[in-house]
């Protein structure tokens, strides 16, 4: 086989010469490649002139190895191990997973999501580490290049086609004030936007969202008196405020005692904050990658919110 090159071998010789080689017996290795005694006959001429040797000869009833089939023999049989172990499905474990993983996440869904991921991950994958990154202009090019693992993102986002999405959590917004605020106990209208001043977040553009269309629709325009790319600033900045923020209701909930806020459906049309994680399309079925996609869709269904939970005053 010197000078051949391993684009002109077949690799299903491999199998038959193994049980040769083990067996010395051409029935029974036939048998145990499920071929013919003919066809394995014609195999073995093959297999002698691709080695230029006899491999086996006959001696007496049965036959032996040649010292050239002698020394192939532990070589073909590691062959045959290491091209089983090539072809079986990888068993995925991830306590044996060592491996950074790229997030961008805005703070809410660190500390909603990716806070007990972490805590998951210390148990069952403690080889893993998380790694956040906040969100930038092109962060859903530098995910299909490979330079991060997963992006959180709305459902109506606008997604390159090389990437792979899945719903993870669903959600409302809903507007948020301070209790003590002057319009804290009457219903809130759209005319009210133009009202109060508001805080923006702001994660890769100007603070500008939805609910400015839907109020350019009917004529109103809000204020925007503070624009911030952290979620927990807006809602502290709201509670020593009149201003008013629309945010998560699940990460508002979370934070409303402690800062003395209170939550009102608005009077929007559409209220849904849908959130899916979004990774290459190169590596949607990277084991650990769809693991922890799992995980994540775990988390946000023991963190389920009820409409009631927003005030309706």
């Amino acid at each position: 086989m010197q000078g051949t090159h391993i684009s002109g071998l077949d690799l299903k010789l491999l199998p038959a010469l193994d049980a040769l080689l083990r067996y010395r017996n051409v029935t029974r290795a036939a048998h145990e490649v499920h071929l013919s005694q003919p066809a394995m006959s014609r195999v073995l001429a093959r297999l002698r002139e691709l080695q230029g040797d006899p491999l086996l000869v006959r001696s007496g009833a049965g036959y032996v190895l040649t010292a050239r089939a002698t020394a192939l023999q532990p070589k073909v049989a590691a062959a045959m191990r290491e091209l089983r172990d090539v072809l079986r499905p990888h068993a995925f474990d991830p306590a044996q997973e060592q491996r950074n993983v790229r997030f961008a996440a805005t703070d809410a869904q660190s500390s909603l999501l990716l806070a007990p991921l972490a805590a998951r991950l210390a148990v069952e994958a403690p080889g893993v580490t998380l790694r956040v990154e906040s969100y930038r202009a092109d962060t859903l090019e530098r995910l299909v290049a490979g330079d991060i693992d997963l992006v959180f993102a709305l459902d109506s986002t606008q997604l390159p086609p090389a990437t792979h999405s899945e719903l993870v959590g669903t959600d409302r917004v809903v507007l948020v004030l301070r209790a003590a605020h002057p319009a804290a106990k009457k219903r809130w209208t759209l005319a009210d936007y133009a009202k109060y001043p508001h805080v923006g977040i702001a994660l890769a553009g100007d603070g500008l969202s939805e609910i400015d269309t839907q109020l350019a629709a009917k004529g109103i325009t809000r204020r925007m008196a503070f624009v911030t790319p952290y979620f927990m600033t807006a809602l502290t900045a709201v509670s020593v405020s009149d201003a008013v923020t629309t945010l998560s209701q699940r990460f508002t909930s979370a934070h409303a005692a402690a800062l003395k806020l209170v939550m009102k459906l608005p009077p929007l049309g559409d209220t849904a904050l849908n959130t899916t994680l979004v990774c290459s399309a190169v590596r949607a079925n990277d084991p650990l990658l769809a693991w922890l996609r799992a995980l994540v869709r775990e988390i946000t269904a023991g963190r389920k919110m009820t409409a009631a939970a927003a005030n309706r005053a």
